[in-house]
């Protein structure tokens, strides 16, 4: 059957077919162009910023109520070892601060309200505590994502105390973000999961509702 066909048929076939596969690696580059472009779309369209305001229970359940908050997750920061784990951030000995990773939406949300909204979800007065829960891992903390972050960080927390918005001055550290290590699972949206434990009801249970108060006009819907 080989025969049959003429050499100049073949060069022709072959021609086609390198002219083919070109064909498919442009159409190939270019969806890669499309979903490279999408997915820069996706990134520059949310922002990330890193709070610590006592225990991850109360903040975490705090910042999820927000419209334009897209993801909260409960971890650890600031410390010298890495991956730690909630018993060894307890010790208080890794350096580490019980924070919330906020992935929130800057059309929506920007971070100057994102920064109003942590310093009255906490008393930022207090050093290295929040009522009962005492150590440095519950300590007043901003961990910064820019030097935009950083600017609006310092010049928030110069306003407050300028202004005495609190009884007392707000001793909460602003520090260059480093690492973010995501909690245990069970430590993971632990109000909504835990609601009727004790330290739900009687600590979480009460910011919550004031926050709710406070930000009424800002949360979802």
């Amino acid at each position: 059957m080989s025969k049959l066909i003429k050499p100049g048929l073949i060069q022709i076939m072959v021609l086609l077919s390198f002219s083919m596969a070109g064909c498919a690696q442009s159409e190939t580059k270019q969806e890669q162009k499309i979903m490279e472009e999408k997915i820069n779309t996706m990134a520059s369209a949310t922002d990330t910023a890193t709070f610590g305001g006592g225990c991850f229970w109360c903040t975490e359940a705090q910042f999820e109520l927000l419209d334009g908050v897209i993801k909260v997750e409960s971890g650890y920061s600031g410390g010298t070892i890495k991956n730690p784990a909630y018993k060894e951030v307890c010790t208080g000995r890794t350096g580490h601060a019980e924070v919330v990773q906020v992935v929130y939406d800057p059309s929506k949300l920007n971070y100057e309200e994102l920064l109003e909204a942590f310093w009255l979800s906490h008393d930022p007065t207090q050093l290295n505590r929040q009522g009962n829960d005492v150590g440095t891992q519950y300590r007043s903390v901003i961990f910064y994502h820019n030097e935009q972050q950083h600017l609006l960080a310092e010049t928030y927390k110069k306003k407050l105390n300028e202004s005495k918005a609190f009884d007392s001055s707000v001793v909460t550290e602003i520090s260059p973000f480093s690492a973010f290590y995501k909690a245990e699972a069970d430590h993971q949206n632990y109000f909504t999961e835990n609601g009727d434990q004790p330290y739900c009801q009687f600590v979480v249970a009460p910011k919550v509702e004031k926050f709710k108060k406070v930000f009424k006009e800002k949360l979802k819907k």
